[in-house]
């Protein structure tokens, strides 16, 4: 088995974007959060739990793994949205955590093209695609713009990780067209069951404020504690909010099921 690949750490920009990310919400409207879970397609700790949540979820499978496909299958079965985790170069980090087939700032066009259409032909059920670290690559509007009319093309939207407050992905993704989401919360940046609390919490205050909200965790090492703070506060959380995948937020924006599955 691999070892495990850590999440891209979070800067302290892009932590104050997530707050400032969303729309007001409107007095009385019900409110909406998108659970995400990355770096699926590894057989990492907390894939069984995070799949058996009480509600549905987003899996972020990541592509020529050794479980990718078993993940994404399985995902798919027990009705949770797919979509692919796109391995991407960070301003810092080591590439071995990047994993094979990511997208880097040296590749031409037709590479980076090649690469993004391999990788959502080997996860099965993709509806949706995101970066893994990327805070170099979401900055590049050469190199994004590739990724997202790839993505438009095979019919899937973007999620913006948020790993970088230099992202470009909002204003390539208006210029190509495609519908893409934030990410508002980060669950798991530091592995301890007290972090995860204290970021259910940011999530909480989040949604006193705007209609909706996007919150990212991780299997792998903070797996099952993030999975375990999750099943006990999704009732809390019920109270204020419903529970959506991905697919269901966009849909819900574009007024339009246009969503197509990739088989």
């Amino acid at each position: 088995m691999l070892a495990a690949m850590p999440a891209e750490p979070v800067t302290a920009e892009a932590l104050a974007v997530q707050e400032a990310l969303g729309q007001e919400s409107n007095t009385g409207g019900s409110r909406s959060v998108a659970i995400v879970i990355d770096d699926f397609g590894n057989g990492m700790p907390g894939t069984e739990e995070m799949l058996n949540l009480p509600v549905k979820i987003t899996v972020a499978v990541m592509p020529f793994m050794p479980s990718t496909r078993e993940d994404a299958e399985h995902a798919h079965e027990q009705g949770h949205d797919v979509i692919v985790h796109m391995p991407m170069e960070p301003n810092k980090g080591l590439k071995k955590w990047l994993g094979p087939g990511a997208i880097t700032i040296d590749l031409s066009d037709e590479e980076v093209r090649k690469r993004v259409e391999e990788a959502i032909d080997n996860v099965p059920h993709a509806v949706g695609m995101n970066n893994h670290m990327g805070s170099k690559i979401t900055a590049n509007e050469r190199i994004m713009r590739v990724v997202l009319t790839v993505c438009k093309e095979r019919g899937l939207f973007f999620l913006d990780s948020r790993t970088t407050h230099l992202s470009v992905v909002p204003k390539i993704a208006e210029e190509v067209g495609i519908p893409v989401l934030m990410n508002n919360v980060f669950l798991d940046d530091v592995y301890t069951e007290q972090h995860i609390s204290k970021q259910v919490s940011v999530l909480r205050k989040h949604l006193e404020t705007h209609d909706s909200a996007v919150t990212i965790g991780h299997v792998g090492p903070p797996g099952r504690k993030t999975a375990s703070v999750l099943k006990q506060s999704i009732p809390g959380i019920q109270d204020i909010a419903t529970f959506v995948k991905l697919s269901d937020m966009v849909q819900q924006s574009m007024g339009d099921p246009f969503i197509l599955p990739n088989p």
